[in-house]
């Protein structure tokens, strides 16, 4: 998934967090990881449609220490206050935010 060129993957957003941990041998990380990049890649395509930049704000994918995918979200706090303001906006609309 690209946004700004591929620079986004280098920009300075650390999405690895010190929690990384170590690999388990027999634990299979890899499904979960291709779980979590799918919903990933779907959410920064959206992100991508709603004028974000990927090196703004990005959706990135992960494992926890049993190989269940994670996706988190990395951002500069100026673009992470658009996108919850473009929630808000979202859930307001009368249904009492139920997703």
């Amino acid at each position: 998934m690209a946004g700004a060129g591929e620079d986004w993957l280098s920009d300075g957003l650390d999405v690895a967090g010190a929690d990384c941990g170590l690999w388990v041998p027999g634990v299979d990380y890899v499904a979960g990881w291709r779980e979590a990049r799918e919903a990933a890649d779907r959410l920064n395509r959206a992100l991508l449609g709603a004028g974000f930049e990927l090196s703004q704000v990005r959706a990135v994918a992960l494992t926890d220490e049993r190989g269940r995918g994670v996706v988190r979200v990395a951002g500069w706090p100026d673009a992470v206050e658009r996108l919850a303001v473009l929630l808000e906006a979202v859930t307001s609309g009368g249904d009492g935010g139920a997703a």
